[in-house]
């Protein structure tokens, strides 16, 4: 049987650091918890150290029952750093203002973080921008947690930076209101959304203009070449498919990509695109296949989505195409698949 390919994301390992504060501050030691998944002293030191997206949200998980606190999330907002999201959040601490330092948080994001199911980004008007977090639906247990944080981090983060408090207009959070939810408008003091389109917080002009008082132009700029070198050196890819699998992922949700749809994300031609695949040897199609099949078997291996889930996260019609798409693929079932491979865990 083929190997999967294709990674569902990871990140660094310095996001540990605030889900350790956080349980700190409830009263409970992280060390067991954390050694129990092979994160050590060590292990957290290791620069560069990256933790894969599915042990993160077990871990995750895991002290959620441990502490009997569903909004740890928003607890390890409030006890993070812009150093523990490495370098670009070193570079992001010497920015001239909030906003300058959103946009390198958002910018370098792949130096800290990756998800095959999309990345952060900032949308900026004339009243002001949003910092927006990619939808990982369908939520669970084992997700929530990761919004709160990304969400409560960001208004934490740059608040630090301004060295006072940063007016927040409105956060918005896609899944429908937790039982912990007054602890949003708690940690946020601001209108906060349930249900909504997006995961994202609004900050107005004001927000974005302060200053930092610790920012040092020449070491702002010279922090920005080094994470430009290694944004550049991290997404060199080697052919036209690896461009289009990373492509695939985000559009996939509920649907089926064609052809046409890829080629404008490139800014090719779709016969142009066409050619470029068959001088590599390859078509569109079978990027598409491969793509499904090794996604099927990371998130059937590495997640605890329902099966029905995974159909619509790989654009099929139904879970039955799915099924059968999967069973042609690896010459068992989803379910077959999942037991043997929690039984070599």
């Amino acid at each position: 049987m083929k190997r999967s390919r294709v990674r569902l994301g990871d990140l660094a390992v310095g996001f540990v650091d605030s889900l350790a504060a956080a349980m700190r501050s409830l009263g409970q030691d992280p060390r067991p918890l954390l050694l129990s998944y092979g994160l050590d002293p060590a292990r957290l030191a290791e620069p560069r150290a990256r933790l894969s997206i599915p042990r993160y949200m077990r871990l995750g998980h895991s002290a959620i029952q441990q502490t009997a606190e569903p909004g740890i999330g928003l607890l390890m907002g409030r006890c993070s750093r812009l150093s523990q999201v490495g370098l670009a959040g070193v570079t992001a601490a010497q920015a001239p203002t909030v906003r300058e330092a959103a946009r390198t948080l958002i910018r370098f994001e792949p130096l800290y973080a990756a998800n095959y199911r999309g990345q952060s980004s900032l949308h900026e008007d004339a009243q002001g921008a949003w910092l927006r977090f990619y939808s990982i639906s369908p939520y669970n247990d084992y997700n929530r947690f990761v919004i709160d944080s990304v969400l409560a981090s960001w208004a934490q983060q740059l608040s630090k930076l301004a060295q006072q408090p940063l007016p927040v207009e409105k956060v918005q959070i896609e899944f429908p209101a937790p039982g912990y939810a007054a602890q949003y408008s708690e940690l946020f003091a601001c209108p906060v959304e349930f249900a909504c389109a997006h995961n994202q917080l609004r900050l107005n002009q004001h927000s974005l203009n302060m200053r930092n008082p610790e920012h040092c132009p020449s070491t702002w700029k010279h922090l920005l070449e080094i994470c430009e070198g290694e944004l550049e050196q991290l997404t060199r890819t080697r052919s036209l498919r690896e461009r289009i699998t990373q492509l695939l992922g985000p559009l996939l949700h509920g649907r089926e990509p064609d052809l046409s749809e890829v080629a404008a994300r490139l800014q090719l031609p779709s016969w142009t695109l066409r050619r470029k695949l068959a001088e590599e040897g390859t078509q569109f199609r079978t990027i598409l296949n491969d793509t499904r099949r090794d996604l099927a078997m990371a998130y059937i291996r590495d997640t605890e989505l329902a099966f029905g889930e995974i159909a619509y996260l790989l654009g099929f019609a139904s879970a039955e195409a799915f099924q059968r798409a999967f069973k042609r693929w690896n010459q068992q079932t989803p379910g077959e698949y999942r037991r043997e491979q929690r039984r070599a865990l």
